[in-house]
């Protein structure tokens, strides 16, 4: 039986029967959508005999593929660990309002813009600096439009989050190793990791970084960070190698320098 994943939820589901308008009284269900809401799934008949009844190129075949392309993209954004506050959050909606904020935004579109050349190379993004300035914001929007535009595994977690599902491990009934913890968070084609520098900075929370980001710089998996702290304070919190493994080969960072907009509010 496949791993139950610690950082990525399904929709939630729920089951009744339905009316179908071609096959009557069938079971349907409907699942979570990214907004919150709930949509109703076509007809099983219906979308089995689009996909692989029907001919290609037809409405019936269009409209299934179509429903199942949603229902992927769905899938990954629900799966993606944005939270509610932040699923709105997109590069079309940050307020950029001085030329450092304009930066900022270039750079982090650019990120996404040319991902696949980022992935390729392995290639680091740190956000870093001033609470209240927009990070999550531009990292989430990262994270939506590779899922939507790329349908990469992309996934934005925190640095607590991670330590906390280490720990969990040690419990037998877990149902998981650290090993386990490792092997997802290196298959991710993105992760974002926020919050980092919020922890305590013992010698295990080190260990516990410094083997995340160790394992996708092996794997040549990027990895974005996201931080209150300065770039040279975050060796505080992952560790100097790691940090120095962060900004091997041309990593970008974006310093974030300007005021709260939440103090401007």
């Amino acid at each position: 039986m496949a791993q139950r994943s610690n950082f990525r939820r399904q929709p939630e589901q729920r089951t009744f029967t339905g009316e179908c308008p071609v096959h009557g009284s069938v079971d349907r269900s409907e699942v979570e959508q990214f907004d919150g809401s709930m949509a109703v799934r076509p007809c099983k008949q219906c979308q089995f005999h689009g996909l692989r009844v029907a001919p290609q190129g037809g409405e019936d075949h269009s409209q299934a593929l179509a429903n199942l392309q949603a229902e992927i993209v769905n899938s990954a954004l629900v799966g993606s660990g944005i939270t509610p506050r932040f699923a709105s959050s997109m590069f079309a909606n940050y307020r950029a309002e001085n030329s450092a904020m304009v930066q900022a935004l270039a750079i982090c579109q650019g990120y996404a813009d040319n991902f696949g050349e980022h992935y390729q190379a392995g290639r680091n993004l740190l956000l870093c600096g001033n609470v209240g300035t927009g990070k999550t914001h531009l990292a989430t929007s990262i994270v939506q439009q590779l899922i939507r535009q790329h349908r990469a595994v992309a996934v934005i977690t925190s640095a607590a989050e991670i330590i906390r599902v280490f720990k969990r491990s040690m419990d037998r009934s877990a149902g998981y190793t650290e090993g386990d913890v490792i092997d997802e968070l290196a298959s991710f084609d993105l992760l974002v990791i926020d919050e980092v520098g919020a922890q305590s900075g013992t010698a295990y929370e080190l260990g516990v970084l410094h083997e995340v980001f160790d394992r996708r710089y092996q794997m040549i998996r990027p990895t974005v960070v996201v931080s209150n702290m300065d770039a040279k304070g975050l060796g505080q919190y992952i560790g100097e190698r790691a940090l120095d493994r962060l900004r091997e080969n041309k990593a970008l960072l974006v310093g974030f320098t300007w005021e709260s907009e939440r103090r401007r509010a």
